[in-house]
């Protein structure tokens, strides 16, 4: 059963690094299809254009760090591999969700905002900065979620 429990761990790690990177990697796609199509215009809009083409590459960050926790938990980086019951091994699937569930669809929201906030600089450079915000609120979940997911993580015991 210790080999399950390991493997449900793992699971758990690529679950919150692979879906997080997925919602980031399409949230960075939309407003990075915007912003292109911007700075061939106004190249130099680049600096603003880029700041919001970023913002939902933040979920693949937060997905990567509970993965790290996870598998350093365990033993899996630079330390012996504990044993792991398989009822250890489901709580740190679970715990792994919030983080790989709310990355995957925040990233991707928070792109489309991102993309939304980009056809603002370009009419009005000066609300570049509301654009910033209203892309950074749908990362406050993500926050949340990587919360939820650090603080049950660092809950499970061995």
């Amino acid at each position: 059963m210790i080999e399950i429990g390991i493997a449900l761990a793992i699971a758990g790690a690529a679950l919150a690094a692979g879906l997080a990177a997925v919602g980031s990697a399409i949230g960075l796609a939309l407003p990075g299809e915007a912003a292109a199509g911007l700075i061939s215009e106004e190249p130099e809009k680049f600096g603003k254009a880029l700041l919001l083409q970023v913002l939902p590459g933040t979920q693949g960050i937060y997905g990567f760090l509970a993965a790290m926790l996870i598998l350093q938990k365990i033993g899996l980086l630079g330390g012996e591999v504990a044993e792991v019951s398989a009822s250890v091994g489901w709580q740190l699937l679970f715990a792994s969700l919030p983080i790989a569930i709310v990355g995957l669809v925040s990233g991707m929201f928070q792109g489309k905002v991102s993309a939304a906030g980009i056809s603002t600089l370009a009419r009005r450079p000066e609300e570049a900065g509301k654009a910033v915000i209203l892309s950074a609120m749908v990362e406050t979940y993500a926050v949340i979620a990587l919360l939820v997911t650090l603080l049950v993580v660092t809950g499970v015991t061995l």
